[in-house]
């Protein structure tokens, strides 16, 4: 009884933290979007601003990627590559912890060296507002911390691989022991003697360990290693290697996590999921087959546009799928349209929304290759639209060749469905409108979008209560957890990348080599499908993008241009066997095992692959409306 007792008082305790972590992440999204509206408003009409409106929204970006970090770890949704081996269980539980004692390992080396550059990269006083900005930031040290715990306790109570895998917390601060030194320094008026042994120990040891961890680390994300894990890992190992300052790492996911753009990135992701969650799919479905229904391949074009309208808001082709892929499936089967037709089409329109604004990856490679994201928006309008023009017409010609029947079109269902749907058509319109117009800024338009589309879902339509919207946060959350511990790690590797010298060798190499523009761009094209089909999108554009900059300088290819190769190389990506992301989802949705899915994405694959070829060469498109 005792036992059962303190049994049920853990659980409590625990419940009440992750009940605090969920209000936390809601009003940190709250205020991340309510701050840029109240600026808008205030400038607009008061011709004033907001004290420190900008410091607030940075801020309260790290608190939403720390805290949707932990939340994410807690319901075990980071993003991995793991390819879901047919292992037993024995062999099963050991994977299970060597990727538990990795992840456990370096989320206590990154916790560490984050507090050593809390305490020791700010000067005293600082503060955002009122708030000492050395308290704000803590959240980093507490994020990798907890999620350094949580990585422990997935695996099975009381066994011996969570004892196995809690030596992580002895490794992790062994190999970050030069950052503990400087959190002691910060404390204490002389360091103990046996320190300094300790930090030269642990030199020599990192010294002589970093080559076979990072080996280990990147065999390990076949088992499920998260992406942040083996990101954040390879950089973090690589500067302790080579003796250089470990508070690298976090200070770079600072300075990525506080760029001026970022903010845009959970907001549009929540706007997304708002729509997401209540009957807009439903609404569109109905617009799109109203006023499409009648042209061959119907069904198949409104299939295309809704997910296009979807992805560019989320950002993440994964949502789409996951939450209309049966929707749609059932209509199209429903139309006479093949399921493995469907399927491939289905999976394939997952991404299809990418290169649209106000398209999360966009913003990413904006901040990160440092070109103007109004730019960037403008010149991925046509090259998206030749991708989906080239699923609609294989939805077409499908259509002819099988018979399949149209609706007839009525006008007054068309007019209906318009005004069913207008206020979510008007979503977009709205954005751009106020973003290319200049009435509002980039974080400020994503601001406006979350008002907005709550405005529309939950007081006009009512198709989500007030008291769901913490739901709707909850399915969010770990998507953005996910995203941003990437973005924030990843930067870190970026740093050392650019630091290393890599792009200017890199460099050298193709100028001795490369003669010919176009070659050079076929090549990119194939390293970056290859890129596209082992990584994550997120992650590539931090990792790749500085080695390619450079290159593209060197043949004459237009900033915008080779912004717009790379994001589309990396959409189809998600369709490239054998890991391309959307074949794992679709397998999941759709309930087909992953050869089937091989099978019926690839006729997509390769048509978006002519169309990746058209933008690749013919700059024209991207450049047209710049």
């Amino acid at each position: 009884m005792p036992m059962e007792k303190n049994s049920k008082q853990t659980r409590g305790i625990f419940g009440f933290f992750h009940q605090i972590e969920d209000v936390a992440a809601f009003l940190a999204i709250f205020f991340l979007a309510l701050i840029p509206t109240i600026e808008v408003v205030a400038r607009k009409f008061f011709h004033t601003g907001m004290a420190n409106s900008t410091p607030y929204t940075y801020h309260l970006v790290v608190l939403i990627a720390f805290i949707g970090g932990m939340i994410t770890s807690r319901e075990n949704r980071h993003l991995s590559l793991s390819l879901d081996l047919k292992l037993g269980d024995r062999l099963k539980l050991w994977t299970h912890t060597l990727t538990a004692f990795l992840g456990t390992t370096l989320a206590t080396a990154f916790a560490i060296s984050s507090l050593s550059f809390i305490l020791n990269g700010f000067q005293p006083g600082e503060k955002v507002g009122p708030f000492p900005i050395k308290l704000l930031v803590m959240i980093m040290a507490v994020g990798y911390l907890v999620m350094a715990w949580r990585f422990i306790v997935h695996l099975p109570k009381g066994s011996l691989a969570r004892y196995l895998a809690a030596l992580g917390f002895l490794l992790g601060a062994l190999i970050a022991i030069g950052s503990l030194s400087n959190v002691l320094s910060y404390f204490l008026a002389k360091q103990p003697a046996v320190l300094d042994s300790l930090v030269s120990f642990s030199q020599r040891l990192n010294a002589s360990l970093y080559v076979p961890l990072i080996i280990l680390l990147i065999a390990s994300a076949v088992f499920g290693t998260p992406i942040f894990i083996i990101l954040g890992g390879i950089g973090y190992l690589l500067f302790a290697g080579h003796g250089q300052p470990l508070e690298v790492i976090p200070n770079e996911a600072y300075a990525m996590l506080t760029s001026h753009s970022i903010p845009a990135i959970p907001l549009f992701a929540f706007t997304g999921f708002i729509l997401s969650e209540s009957k807009a799919g439903e609404r569109l479905v109905r617009l799109f087959k109203a006023f499409f229904g009648w042209i061959p391949g119907g069904m198949a074009i409104m299939s295309i546009l809704v997910c296009t309208f979807f992805t560019t808001f989320t950002g993440a082709s994964g949502v789409t799928i996951l939450a209309l892929g049966a929707l749609l499936s059932f209509i199209l089967i429903g139309g006479k349209y093949s399921r493995h037709f469907s399927t491939g089409l289905l999976t394939a329109s997952g991404s299809i929304g990418l290169l649209f604004p106000p398209s999360l990856p966009i913003i990413i490679y904006g901040v990160t290759a440092q070109v103007s994201i109004k730019d960037m928006f403008l010149g991925g309008i046509i090259p998206g639209a030749v991708m989906v023009l080239t699923l609609i017409v294989m939805g077409i010609i499908y259509a002819t060749r099988r018979k399949i029947p149209r609706e007839a079109f009525h006008l007054k269902e068309a007019l209906s469905a318009l005004r069913e749907s207008i206020w979510e058509i008007l979503l977009p319109i709205v954005i751009m409108l106020s973003f290319f117009g200049g009435l509002t800024t980039l974080v400020e338009s994503s601001a406006i979008a979350v008002l907005y589309s709550l405005l529309v879902e939950v007081v006009i339509h009512r198709d989500i209560k007030i008291k769901d919207l913490t739901g709707v946060m909850r399915k969010c959350i770990p998507i953005l957890g996910g995203v941003l511990t990437i973005l924030a790690l990843a930067k870190g590797l970026a740093y050392y990348i650019v630091d290393a010298q890599i792009p200017m060798q890199l460099t050298a190499w193709v100028t001795a080599n490369i003669g010919s523009k176009y070659v050079f761009l076929l090549i990119l094209n194939l390293a970056l499908l290859v890129t596209g089909c082992f990584l994550d999108i997120f992650s590539a554009i931090m990792v790749v993008v500085p080695l390619i900059l450079p290159l593209g300088e060197i043949f004459g290819i237009h900033p915008v241009h080779l912004g717009i190769i790379f994001l589309a190389n990396l959409e189809l990506g998600y369709l490239t066997p054998p890991v391309g992301l959307n074949l794992y989802l679709a397998a999941y949705r759709f309930e087909q095992p992953m050869v089937r899915i091989y099978r019926d994405v690839f006729p997509f694959l390769v048509v978006q692959l002519l169309a990746v070829l058209l933008i690749t060469y013919l700059p024209f498109l991207t450049t047209a409306l710049l």
